[in-house]
């Protein structure tokens, strides 16, 4: 998609296009058709007059030198448009810098604003001010009347323009700040899922693959049922790869899709968890109902994460899963009686994880050995009441 025309242009492109529409509307204004009083104008005032010439010449070679170098030299270019505007107003014999002397200005003045930095904009808006006092005091010096009406208009266009440059740099800001944000966030969610749904597979296929090892030539059956437990972890696995790659290419929330696991799929893994060696006992507490999609997602990665880390760490047959549904939460158990060691504590990160997913729906999680031995996975997701 085209990017808006505003955009495609180079800013030194409006400086100029803006100097041509104020000189075009002084030559304009300037001519008297036949018969016409010139009342209240000065006798100068004609752009084409022989005398005003030079100044606005100078003036426009200013302007569009100016035009030239504003993407490269900002607060120097914004000097040329200061002086081609003083030069402007000599020109047109006029008593004040009128608002289209300084409209090339005010656009230098608002890019500024918008694209170099707060100090740099300070410094734009002081020198555009400036040179309108400086202009007005030395008129009043020499005994020149001013517009007074007419210099303070054109001083609040001035303030106006770094106002508009200013809001546009912190929207931008703002608007990178948070695509940044999200694009850490959804990096972190996608990092939560392909090790919860891996980890678990890889470790029993770890496990399985160091058994056939040991016993493929004293037990050659043995060996064969690892094999085929590791064939299974593997196709399932890869399974889960392709559904997570699926989703991503898809506009909707990769981690809330339908093939997303949940409580549903216990019993798939408590059967790949009872091949390489672990029992796990799921308990169930209250009434069953049906849970939001992340709910039920996170708490499937949080009891799969905190078995898989009882298979490879706690040294232990035997683990117990509780699930209990209540009024307004769901609270999650997992406890084994082994040497009371997760991962996660040190360099690893399925503990914080686990931590991430219940942080970010705004439950409770702790984990750590347990006083009688073992070790504690506990979590609370809130879920609303009935």
């Amino acid at each position: 998609m085209n990017a808006p025309l505003f955009r495609r242009l180079p800013p030194g492109t409006w400086t100029a296009l803006a100097w041509s529409a104020a000189m075009a509307y002084s030559m304009l204004i300037s001519i008297r058709l036949p018969g016409e009083v010139p009342h209240f104008f000065p006798a100068g005032f004609d752009l084409l007059f022989p005398g005003n010439v030079p100044f606005v010449v100078m003036a426009t070679g200013l302007a569009l030198a100016g035009s030239l170098l504003l993407g490269r030299r900002p607060l120097p270019t914004l000097a040329l448009f200061l002086a081609g505007s003083v030069f402007a107003a000599m020109a047109l014999n006029s008593t004040e810098i009128t608002f289209p002397q300084f409209l090339a200005a005010d656009v230098a003045l608002g890019y500024i604003a918008a694209t170099r930095s707060r100090r740099a904009s300070v410094i734009a808006v002081s020198m555009a001010l400036a040179v309108l006092t400086g202009h007005a005091a030395t008129r009043l010096m020499l005994d020149f009347p001013i517009g007074t009406s007419t210099q303070l208009t054109v001083a609040l266009t001035a303030v106006i323009a770094w106002l508009a440059g200013g809001w546009t740099r912190q929207s931008r800001e703002h608007a990178q700040t948070m695509h940044a944000q999200a694009v850490a966030g959804e990096r972190l969610r996608i990092a939560r899922e392909l090790h919860d749904s891996v980890a678990h597979s890889i470790g029993i296929i770890a496990i399985q693959a160091g058994a056939a090892k040991m016993v493929i030539d004293t037990r050659p059956a043995a060996a064969r049922e690892a094999l085929g437990t590791i064939e299974n972890a593997s196709r399932e696995t890869l399974a889960g790869l392709r559904r997570m790659l699926g989703a991503l290419r898809q506009a909707d929330d990769p981690m809330a899709t339908a093939s997303a696991p949940g409580l549903a799929d216990l019993e798939r893994l408590t059967a790949t968890t009872a091949a390489a060696g672990v029992h796990v006992d799921v308990r169930w507490r209250g009434q069953h109902r049906s849970l939001p999609a992340e709910i039920d997602l996170s708490a499937f990665r949080i009891v799969q994460e905190a078995v898989t880390n009882v298979v490879r760490h706690s040294g232990t047959r035997r683990c117990r899963v509780s699930i209990e549904h209540r009024d307004d939460e769901l609270a999650i158990e997992v406890v084994d009686s082994g040497r009371g060691v997760g991962t996660g504590l040190g360099a690893g990160y399925g503990i914080v994880g686990m931590r991430e997913r219940v942080g970010l729906l705004h439950g409770d999680f702790t984990a750590g050995p347990r006083p009688e031995g073992g070790f504690r996975v506990a979590a609370r997701l809130p879920v609303g009441s009935r």
